[in-house]
């Protein structure tokens, strides 16, 4: 393995979580109608809600309230507690993970690359969700967005530097499905590759990503490339 490891460019690749590793948009569809039905507004479908995805939960809400035609701060911070509630009691119910990304992650494990997650969730959250759905054990570390002091997180490079420093990764690359994703990789220096079947706020080929990905099939080439 020695050797199909130093062949290979990279020893960590790092992952968001909402969008790249998971497709959490149930979960999360489920959670957020659920706040805005205690104060009477009517749910939105998974499709109107999936573009409101991974910039955070305070985020998504924003924009569920402004898809139902309020943009009160003041309610999104009444409701911000009732939603996050709702989805820490029914997380990991359905959150499968993108077709391809088990078979890529044993073939990169077998050239002897480690894994970590770096997302702008709550870190107690992604924990919870990544032990429900069987992927934490495969993660050297996960950062989120409250785990750092003063609250850095993605866009800001430090969550990506404290993944490189916990693990010890020398050669590290970040998968991601967002402007933030990707900025956050540059910031810390390290190359980037986008998911095209993330939950996207612009078309891919926007975010300026070091390559995109409409596949998890494509992935180990792909970081080979990135050589």
């Amino acid at each position: 393995m020695g050797k199909r490891m130093a062949d290979f460019p990279f020893d960590l690749i790092g992952f968001d979580l909402d969008g790249t590793l998971l497709d959490t948009s149930d979960e999360l569809t489920l959670s957020l109608n659920h706040a805005l039905s205690t104060v009477d507004i009517p749910p939105l479908s998974q499709a109107e809600v999936r573009p409101m995805v991974g910039l955070g939960a305070k985020h998504m809400l924003r924009m569920g309230l402004k898809a139902s035609g309020t943009t009160d701060d003041a309610l999104a911070d009444h409701l911000l507690p009732i939603l996050v509630d709702h989805y820490d009691a029914h997380l990991g119910s359905g959150s499968p993970p993108f077709p391809g990304l088990i078979t890529a992650m044993d073939e990169l494990a077998e050239l002897g690359v480690r894994f970590a997650i770096v997302t702008n969730k709550y870190e107690r959250l992604a924990v919870k969700l990544l032990d429900k759905t069987g992927f934490a054990e495969r993660m050297e570390t996960v950062i989120g967005g409250d785990t750092l002091p003063g609250g850095k997180r993605k866009p800001d490079a430090a969550p990506i530097l404290e993944m490189i420093e916990q693990t010890g990764g020398e050669r590290a690359a970040f998968i991601g499905d967002s402007i933030y994703d990707v900025a956050a990789a540059r910031n810390a220096g390290i190359p980037s590759v986008a998911v095209s079947f993330g939950f996207l706020h612009q078309p891919v080929e926007e975010l300026g990503a070091d390559a995109v990905i409409d596949h998890y099939d494509a992935l180990v080439q792909t970081l080979r490339t990135l050589a």
